[in-house]
């Protein structure tokens, strides 16, 4: 009895001491491997459970261990996971928090290039990946702006149709108004012509009347206007008749040089005298411009001095135009 109660009881233990390492292995620990701990800090995630997958490349190389809140930093949520001690994470490497349709919840590694590594214990940069609904607001969260913004201005457009609406139908409206006023202006014109044309007639019939009432006299205005035609060109006539012949009377009396214009006309005494002084005015002016000092000076020189000087002045210009011409030569 007692073997077989001491069998009963190895039993039992190995078979608890099975149970629980295969519920470890279930879980995914491996019992021939070793792993290393880590922590990581998320603000949410996301339904993630312990024992949920840690994974590099898509190749799971751990697992989740521990999930703890962290009250006293604002309820962040410390992940531990169990990474196989082969993987080398440096400081770079981030905690993708993920989900994936049909497997659930995991975290990726993103392994870095930086040459420095963590040890175990180390936290690691924390991020969380878009899911698919994410994904979809953000994509649809554009459209539905500008679903928006489009059915905003088709509302502005309905409301400026239905004003030009009202105000097409005020016009038709009007427009339907405008033919009766039509109607009635034109029968006051038609009035208005009809009084017009009759007044028209008599101004035509008295006009005729006047004018037939008015040929004698302007038959007699006629014969007025060329009775006084040659009334004045005889006057004119006469006075020209007389204004030829005092012409002729003076023009004979110059012709004889019996007075003073007739000497004029006749003798060339006087054209003579007056180029005379002509001649003399235009010396007298050169003189003064080429030696203005014999008539402007404090003490106007003396005849004599001023001959002498012109003198000077000729034999000045003779020797001038000497050396010129021997220059030319």
């Amino acid at each position: 009895m007692k073997n077989k109660e001491i069998l009963v009881g190895i039993f039992a233990a190995v078979a608890i001491v099975t149970l629980y390492f295969g519920i470890k292995f279930m879980k995914g620990s491996d019992f021939f491997s070793t792993s290393s701990k880590y922590y990581i800090l998320y603000n949410n995630v996301n339904s993630l459970a312990v024992s949920n997958p840690v994974q590099v490349n898509g190749f799971s190389v751990g697992r989740v261990s521990d999930i703890k809140i962290l009250p006293t930093k604002n309820h962040t949520v410390l992940v531990e996971i169990d990474v196989d001690s082969n993987i080398k994470i440096s400081k770079s490497t981030k905690a993708i928090l993920t989900s994936v349709i049909l497997e659930g919840k995991s975290i990726i590694l993103a392994l870095g290039n930086d040459t420095t590594m963590l040890i175990p214990g180390d936290t690691l940069q924390s991020e969380v990946a878009k899911g698919m609904l994410d994904m979809v607001q953000e994509t649809t969260k554009p459209v539905a702006n500008d679903v928006q913004t489009s059915l905003a201005k088709f509302n502005v457009a309905i409301d400026e149709m239905t004003v030009v609406a009202k105000r097409l139908d005020s016009i038709f409206k009007d427009l339907q108004k405008t033919p009766d006023i039509l109607n009635g202006t034109l029968r006051n014109v038609n009035g208005k012509i009809n009084a017009l044309s009759g007044s028209f007639n008599e101004v035509a019939t008295n006009l005729n009347t006047t004018l037939i009432e008015l040929r004698p006299t302007l038959k007699n205005f006629n014969t007025l206007s060329d009775s006084l035609k040659r009334i004045q060109l005889n006057k004119t006539m006469l006075k020209t008749q007389q204004t030829l012949t005092s012409l002729n009377e003076t023009l004979g009396h110059l012709k004889k040089g019996n007075n003073t214009m007739g000497k004029l006309f006749t003798e060339d005494t006087l054209y003579v005298n007056l180029n005379r002084l002509l001649l003399r005015t235009d010396s007298l002016i050169h003189h003064l411009n080429e030696n203005p000092k014999h008539f402007l000076g404090p003490l106007a020189k003396s005849r004599k001095k001023v001959q002498r000087d012109l003198k000077k002045q000729e034999e000045e210009k003779k020797k001038a135009k000497a050396a010129v011409a021997a220059n030319n030569e």
